[in-house]
C-alpha cells in the first residue's frame, strides 16, 4: 500500500488526534501530529510536554487523543519517556508484556520544551540510548504563553520579549541549531522536516521508528498568530522557509548527512520575511544590515550542509 493510501486509511479509522481540539486555524501542529502518528504502524504511547498541543487538546473534561497519552512538564518530557520505555522493556523481559507487538514511544514538545527548558532531559535521554522518537514542533517562540522569544526564534523576529521599535530591530541573537545539537549525540537517526512537506516527514518517521535507538525530528510548524500571517497562508509560508533554504530538509543516519529536498532555485529570504508581520520592521532602511546578515547566514549554513551531505545523496521528497 502506498504511503498516501496508508495515511488515508488511518484517517478513515480512528484518528490518533481527533477533531474538536482548540488549536488555532492554520496552525501546523495538528498536521505534524497526525502525519507522525499515522506513519507509525505499531501501537503508540504519546508523552506530551506542556505547550500549545497539550493545552489545546486536553481541555477538561474532554480530550482529543485516541492513543495512550501522558502530559508532563516543560522540562521533563524526555525523562518521563525514558522511564516509560525502560519500564516497558523490563516488563517485556519478564514476560508480563508481549514482545511480538512492540510499542512505539513518541514525545511531542514545542521549541520551548526542546531547545530551552527540556534540553537537559533530552540530551540525557539521547546519551543513554532510550528507544523513543522525540518530535519537536518548532513554531519559533513560546506561543502558548504569549509569544515570547525562545532559543528557536530567528534573528530579527519581533516577539513580546524582543519587541521591534524605535530602538530595537527584534531579537538580536541567531537561533540555536537544535537539529545539529541532536546529531552531535551520535544517535541512529536525526531529521529536519516541515509540516508542509508531509511525504518527506512521513518517510522520516518510518526511518526513525526503525532506527533501533533514540531518534529526533525537528519539524517546522508555523503559528499564524505569532508569525503574523493569514491562516490560509500556512503552507505558503512553510514552503518558502524550505525554498529559501532557511529551513533545509535533511537527515543524519548513523552520522551520515543526506539532503532530502533540493530547491530548484535560490529564493531570497526576503520573500519569506515579507509574508510575516513579525518581520515588518525589517523593511525599514535602518534594517538593511540585519536582512543582509540573515541572508548571509542562510547561505553559509546551506553551503555547510552541502559539504556535509553525502556526494551521492539524491533528493527523494515529493511535494
Amino acid at each position: 500500500m502506498s504511503r498516501l493510501k496508508t495515511l488515508v486509511a488511518n484517517e478513515r479509522g480512528t484518528p490518533p488526534l481527533a477533531g474538536g481540539h482548540a488549536l488555532c486555524q492554520g496552525c501546523g501542529i495538528p498536521v505534524v501530529v497526525r502525519t507522525v502518528l499515522d506513519s507509525i504502524a505499531t501501537p503508540k504511547v504519546v508523552v506530551g510536554a506542556t505547550g500549545c498541543l497539550e493545552v489545546a487538546t486536553t481541555r477538561f473534561p474532554g480530550t482529543a487523543w485516541n492513543v495512550p497519552w501522558m502530559h508532563v512538564a516543560f522540562e521533563n518530557a524526555a525523562a518521563v519517556a525514558s522511564g516509560i520505555e525502560a519500564a516497558y522493556r523490563a516488563l517485556a523481559r519478564r514476560g508480563a508484556l508481549p514482545q511480538d507487538d512492540p510499542i512505539t514511544f513518541v514525545v511531542f514538545a514545542g521549541d520551548g520544551g526542546t531547545y530551552d527548558i527540556g534540553l537537559q532531559a533530552l540530551s540525557g535521554a539521547l546519551e543513554r540510548g532510550h528507544r523513543f522518537l522525540f518530535v519537536c514542533y518548532d513554531n519559533q517562540a513560546y506561543m502558548n504563553t504569549g509569544i515570547q522569544r525562545s532559543g528557536a526564534t530567528p534573528l530579527g523576529a519581533s516577539t513580546t520579549t524582543t519587541p521591534a521599535g524605535l530602538e530595537s530591530l527584534g531579537k538580536m541573537q541567531r537561533r540555536k541549531d537544535m537539529t545539529a545539537i541532536a546529531a552531535a549525540h551520535r544517535i541512529p537517526f536525526v531529521g529536519q522536516a516541515a509540516a508542509s512537506h508531509w511525504y518527506d516527514l512521513s518517510r522520516k518517521v518510518e526511518q526513525a521508528v526503525a532506527a533501533g535507538g533514540p531518534a529526533f525530528l525537528n519539524v517546522l510548524s508555523d503559528c499564524p498568530l505569532g508569525w503574523g500571517h493569514e491562516p490560509k497562508l500556512f503552507k505558503s509560508v512553510l514552503d518558502l522557509a524550505v525554498e529559501t533554504r532557511l529551513w533545509p530538509l535533511y537527515e543524519v543516519v548513523d552520522g551520515s548527512y543526506r539532503i532530502t529536498y533540493l530547491p530548484k532555485r535560490r529564493v531570497p529570504v526576503t520573500e519569506w520575511l515579507a509574508l510575516q508581520a513579525r518581520f515588518t520592521h525589517l523593511q525599514r532602511p535602518d534594517a538593511e544590515k540585519i536582512v543582509a546578515e540573515i541572508q548571509r547566514r542562510v547561505d553559509e549554513d546551506w553551503d555547510r550542509l552541502l559539504r556535509r551531505a553525502s556526494s551521492d545523496a539524491a533528493a527523494t521528497e515529493v511535494s
